[in-house]
Parts: structure tokens; sequence; C-alpha cells
């Protein structure tokens, strides 16, 4: 590896500009264009058919895009026929501008304009290299000649615009932008406005693209800085910006260069794109709708349109993708799980609307993904607080927190040895398997209850190996009765320290309880037990029997 032969291959903007700096977020969303159909398509390894092509183009109308770049026509048949079947069928709506792409060539212009006649709102996007390594490499031009392959095309699209039908606005892009001199990549923009003559009723586009990212995305914010500050017919012009993720900074660089004046981003769903891909609108949007901007796109339901990339494209959304990705939400580590069942709790006790949750940027269900499913999981870091919380959201039981532990380190002991998650579904049964009676040596047939002396008089019978053995005892409650019943029909001696219980679901005048014991043997070794009946007190004595079998059985 020589890093000798790395160098600074960017041009910072001349002088300070360096406002963007001084503020803290974006404050209103952009003009979003989805390059989705054209970058992001001609990225693939199996390029979308003319059918995934237009069962994508109407994800994109779903989610909100108004200006949807659909190809290059002059590139492939496929790409000229998809345009002529969105305008042949009308399946472009009034408020949506289709933007096709084309080099500033004259038979690739002239194709461009026959694939969009008759296009209700199109937007003519054509470009030039103009960057020093391209100029001097590739073309072999000088400045001037540069300047003026951008202004004949200019010329040219504003000469067929009046020759076809169909309703028509302009974009130029220096290509290469960032690899550009400021003052030059101004002066060539600035050649082209005068031709295509920006007013009031035909706005143009400007955009300025990192085609590769060469610099910090300070460096790039600046530069669009001093484009915005010194670009001609500025009332007029749409300053874009078109972001690539060559050294993963994509959206940082569109972030700053939107607080540096850019009014339009140029990008693609989950930032598929040439090499390390464009830059990516889910996050960007979503980045916004955090801070609470309405980022004007709608991304309700991203599992489906996760899906519908997925199918359409034949890429996979990595796990780890901000908002998208299946692991974005998940706690797995046991303090994270923690917090966030009790920051979800005090939401509630406390009907508080603004978010504010540890470890969860926004609300999972904006998004439509779900707690159990996407936030608290289960392996062998989990720890109580997450646990318990997915029992009690998903299922209703509310364990006490010594019990929560227990049932905490059962389960990351089956995660541990089988070196997997484990489903919420699966901790339900965990939980049931080892605090319900189960395969239990002793059971209770009857009980009946009796107020004497200020106290609760038990008469209960017991069940082991066939046999019925009628007890009494007494008790300062009724729990405390059947718990001095079993001690004196078992021998044994045990301490209740944790009782708890509540009402599961309403059921008429029926609602279920349930109820969750906690006993200390002589030893000091605690046993848990849990119990559910229509009848709390039979929930209470189911709880304490399974405890008591527990402490027999050591666990």
């Amino acid at each position: 590896m020589d890093a000798s032969k790395y160098g600074i291959g960017y041009f910072p903007a001349p002088g300070k500009y360096n406002k963007w700096a001084e503020k803290d977020h974006i404050t209103k969303a952009p003009i979003w264009c989805s390059v989705d159909m054209r970058d992001g398509n001609q990225s693939l390894v199996v390029p979308m058919s003319l059918e995934e092509k237009l069962e994508f183009y109407k994800v994109l109308l779903e989610v909100g895009f108004k200006e949807i770049e659909v190809g290059f026509p002059a590139a492939s048949e496929t790409e000229y026929e998809f345009l002529r079947t969105l305008i042949d069928k009308n399946m472009i709506p009034n408020d949506v501008s289709v933007q096709v792409l084309t080099q500033c060539r004259e038979h690739i212009i002239r194709k461009t304009f026959d694939a969009c006649k008759g296009a209700p709102n199109a937007i003519i996007h054509f470009y030039n290299s103009t960057s020093v390594a391209q100029r001097e490499q590739v073309f072999k031009k000088s400045k001037e000649e540069i300047k003026q392959l951008a202004v004949e095309g200019a010329t040219l699209v504003k000469s067929l615009a009046k020759e076809y039908e169909g309703n028509f606005r302009f974009e130029y892009s220096p290509e290469s932008f960032t690899g550009t001199e400021p003052e030059y990549a101004l002066e060539v923009c600035n050649a082209v406005l005068d031709v295509l003559e920006p007013s009031e009723t035909n706005n143009v586009i400007i955009n300025l693209p990192v085609t590769v990212e060469l610099s910090m995305p300070h460096v790039y914010a600046s530069q669009v800085e001093y484009i915005h500050e010194n670009i001609k017919y500025r009332e007029y012009v749409t300053i874009s910006v078109h972001t690539h993720n060559d050294r993963g900074t994509g959206v940082a660089n569109t972030e700053l260069a939107l607080l540096a004046g850019a009014d339009r981003v140029e990008g693609t769903l989950f930032g598929n794109g040439e090499r390390t891909g464009n830059v990516d609108i889910v996050t960007l949007a979503m980045n916004m709708f955090s801070h609470g901007i309405n980022p004007n796109l709608d991304f309700s339901n991203m599992p489906y349109l996760v899906d519908k990339f997925e199918k359409c494209t034949r890429m996979h959304i990595y796990e780890r993708a901000p908002y998208a990705g299946a692991l974005v939400f998940a706690a797995f580590s046991g303090s994270h799980q923690d917090a966030i069942a009790k920051s979800m709790k005090y939401r509630e006790e406390t009907k508080m609307h603004r978010w504010n949750v540890p470890y969860i940027p926004i609300d999972p269900r904006d998004i439509s993904r779900t707690y159990d499913a996407d936030v608290i999981r289960v392996n062998s870091q989990s720890g109580k607080g997450g646990i318990g919380y997915l029992l009690e959201q998903t299922y209703g039981y509310v364990l006490p927190s010594g019990m929560r532990e227990h049932l905490s380190y059962v389960c990351k002991d089956i995660s541990d040895k089988e070196h997997r998650e484990l489903k919420v579904s699966e901790v339900l049964e965990i939980f049931k398997s080892n605090y319900f009676l189960k395969d239990s040596p002793i059971s209770i047939s009857d009980m009946h209850f009796f107020r004497k002396d200020g106290n609760i008089e038990i008469e209960i019978v017991f069940n082991k190996n066939n046999e019925s053995t009628k007890v009494t005892a007494k008790g300062n409650g009724s729990l405390d009765a059947v718990s001095n019943a079993l001690k004196a029909y078992t021998g044994k001696n045990y301490e209740l320290l944790v009782y708890t219980e509540h009402s599961m679901q309403e059921q008429g005048s029926g609602s279920v309880a349930a109820a969750y014991i906690g006993i200390k043997d002589v030893y000091g070794n605690m046993s848990w037990g849990a119990g559910t009946d229509t009848d709390i007190i039979h929930a209470g004595a189911n709880a304490l029997l399974s405890a008591f079998v527990n402490m027999e059985r050591g666990i």
C-alpha cells in the first residue's frame, strides 16, 4: 500500500464560503428526484426488465416522488421503450416530471427528444465532464473547448424543445464537479444559463454532482455555497446535488450541501448506484423526519418498500442499513433492553408525545416496524428488562424483577448453547415450561377458606401418587394459609418473599388473573413459580405450588 501516489484531487472554494457551518439542522425538505431507474438501474448486475421498471416506477409514485429520472433513452432499447410506454399509456401524473439523461452530443440529444415526444412534463438533463482529469486525460481539450461543448448542448436542447411536442425543462450537470476548479465550473454553468435564459416561467436546474467523492464533506459544502452565491439568474435557478458514496460520506455531503444553499437532491432508494452507490434518499429523508421535518416522502411502510426493491433489483438491503435494515432497531444488549423497556413504560405512564427513547432514534411504528419482532431481540447477550418487556407487551405477563432476571439467565443459556436468537414465542414457551405447574408430583384438588379469630383458616386437599390428603391450616391471609398448609403437608420449610398479581385480560366478569411467587429455601436459594386462573386465589396457589416444586427440583 503506497500512499505516496495519492494526493488532493479536488479544488476548494476560493475564499471563505462557510455560512453553512452556522446552521445545525435542515429546516425544510428539498425537491427530491429519484434516479433509481437510471443511475440505480445501470449499476445492477442484471438491469431491470421493462415489467420490473414499470413496477418500480409505481412504487416511486407511491412514495411521493414528483421528479423521476427514468433512464438514458438513447443508450438502450429497453430504456427507450420504457419511456415511450409511460408517455403512450398516460402513466405520468400531471404533477410528476420524468427526467432523461443525455450527453452533450448531437445525435444522442436528438434521439433523447424522439423518446420524449409528447411527454406532459419532462426534464432534459444534459451533461459533459469538466474535471481536470477528464479534460487532460480523456478528452484532451482545453477549458474553452470543454465549455463550448456545454454551450452547444444547451443551444441544441433549447432549439429542439421548440420543435418537439411536449413540455420540457432543462438541467445541466458539469460532470465530475468535485474534480473541477470551482471558478471554472461556475464559468461553464453561467455560459449554459446565458443560452437557456432562466426566467420566472423557465426555471433551470444546475446540478453539482459528486461523481466521485474526492474530499471531506465540508469541502463540498463550501463549493456548493460558492456556486449558490455567485451563479447568475439565481432566482430562477434550482441548485441540485447528486452525490455518490466512494468515501462513505454521501449522506453527509448532501446534508451539508443543503445547508449551503442547495434546493434539490438526486439519489436512490437505499443508496443503490455505481461503485459504492448513490446517496441514500431513505436515510436522508428519515434523518429529516427524526428532526421533526416532514420530508414529503412516504416511508410509512418500510418493509413493503424493502420487499419491492429487493424483488425488482435482485439486491439485498444490508441488515444494518439505516432505518431500513432488519436489525437497525434490534437491541440484544441487556443494558440497552432494560433502558428501552423502562423508557417505554415511562412514556405510557406520562402519556409522553415527544419521542426520546434511549437507543431508538425514531418510533419503529412510524415505518411499520414492531417492537416484538424488531426492537427487543433475545440472544445470549440479552437482559432481564428486555425479556420481561417482550412478555408484557406481547402476552401480558408482568413478571417481578427477580423472576425476570432468573428467566433471562434461562433464555440466555439456551441461546448460548444453541448459538441462535430466540423468537418471542419461544421465550413464552420457556417461561411457561419453567414456571407453570408441569408434571408436578403434587396437585391441589379442593380448597375452602373460613375466617376465624381474625385469621384465615383453610381446608385443602393435596394429591400425590393417587392419594388425597386433607390438611387444615391458618394464616394471616389466603395465600399465607395455603403456604402453611403446604409446609405442614410436605414437612419442608421455606420463606415466601415475593408475591405479585395482576389482571391479564378482560373477558366479561371472568377476567384472567396472573400470580407470581418467589420463595427462598433454608439455604438461601430462590425459586420461582407462576399461575393463572379466573380466581386470583387459585392463581396464587398454583404459583406457590409451582415455586415449591421448582425448589424441590433445585431450580
